[in-house]
């Protein structure tokens, strides 16, 4: 087949109501976790019952799909997606779409306490970067806040993201009362180790303990309060996500901040999420969803879940509605984070 014949023969690709190409899939792998951070997850958990849990030959299945219709970037997710048995085998068979240049990055956000045991093997499987959640260096706030995590085990983890050769970047979420005091020390321990750190604010998402507005820290608050202690510079400098970076002088690298709450940056979403279970988020800050699992399970003809991813982008909203009142009284959302990833 020509070259022309080919590019008329492939699918049209992803395109939303706006014109926005859907180009990155961030897919859950499990909504379970072996941290209960207190923004993310309640203390008492309710899990899904692991039959809904798309298997993950499934999810395989549903990555081929994507990657069909033009997605090129695929990050793994959770809650914690290192703590779902067997999850090595996904990776692996992504993998091969790696090889084949189908796909051209397949990447995680992990919490990092599982990362001395699988760092090889995801270097090993084309992964080249990885993002860490990790809030705080000070051990007694750290336990506060991921309330079962061990700092030394995500400190090892990533020890062992470098030596694999795996490019880390640090995701912190700024908390009232937390990141005050935690931020310098973090971004200098960082960049010391030439690991980019990207400061996220506090969503109204899920059922968690106490109010949401009571952690909030508006990122421009920090950052104001960080530029009288260190000096930042606006830089250029875009990862292909929502964060804008500055550049610290005294250390030389980069700080970016993530503003869900108050500076929307949905005009360039080019990201559609997914469940453990298939069901596919229309936006992060919204309740409406498709269940692409359900079509998954009843027929084996991929043609019909395209129809429905197709028709599940066709219902993209323009952007998340965080900033609103209706969203922060009380959640936007009561689907928890740990269900699709930040």
């Amino acid at each position: 087949m020509s070259g022309a014949a080919a590019a008329s023969a492939a699918p049209p690709r992803l395109v939303d109501p706006f014109g926005r190409a859907i180009a990155y899939l961030r897919l859950s792998v499990t909504d379970r976790c072996n941290f209960r951070c207190v923004y993310c997850m309640a203390e008492k958990m309710t899990f899904l019952p692991h039959a809904e849990v798309l298997r993950l030959e499934e999810l395989d299945r549903l990555c081929a799909i994507f990657v069909g219709l033009g997605v090129k970037k695929i990050r793994l997710t959770g809650g914690e997606p290192l703590a779902r048995r067997g999850v090595m085998t996904l990776f692996q068979a992504l993998s091969r779409r790696l090889r084949a240049r189908e796909l051209d990055e397949l990447t995680l956000t992990t919490n990092g306490s599982q990362l001395v045991r699988y760092a090889d093997e995801l270097a090993a499987c084309g992964v080249k970067r990885v993002n860490v959640s990790l809030d705080t260096l000070d051990p007694a706030a750290f336990a506060a806040i991921s309330r079962r995590g061990s700092l030394t085990d995500v400190l090892a983890g990533i020890e062992a993201a470098d030596r694999a050769g795996l490019k880390v970047k640090i995701n912190a979420v700024a908390q009232k009362g937390v990141t005050e005091d935690c931020a310098v020390p973090l971004i200098r321990w960082a960049h010391g180790r030439g690991y980019d750190l990207t400061f996220i604010e506090v969503m109204p998402l899920g059922d968690v303990e106490g109010e949401w507005s009571q952690r909030f820290l508006s990122l421009a608050e920090l950052r104001a309060d960080l530029a009288q202690r260190i000096t930042l510079a606006p830089t250029p400098y875009r990862s292909g996500g929502p964060a804008r970076y500055w550049q610290v002088e005294e250390t030389g690298g980069r700080v970016g901040f993530i503003t869900p709450m108050t500076h929307s940056f949905c005009d360039s979403c080019n990201r559609v999420r997914i469940t453990c279970s298939g069901r596919m988020v229309l936006c992060l800050g919204a309740e409406a969803a498709v269940d692409l699992g359900k079509v998954l399970r009843e027929s084996d003809d991929d043609r019909d879940v395209e129809i429905a991813i197709r028709e599940a982008v066709a219902q993209k909203p323009k952007g998340h509605a965080f900033g609103s009142s209706e969203a922060r009284a009380p959640r936007a959302s009561a689907r928890p984070i740990s269900l699709t990833g930040g």
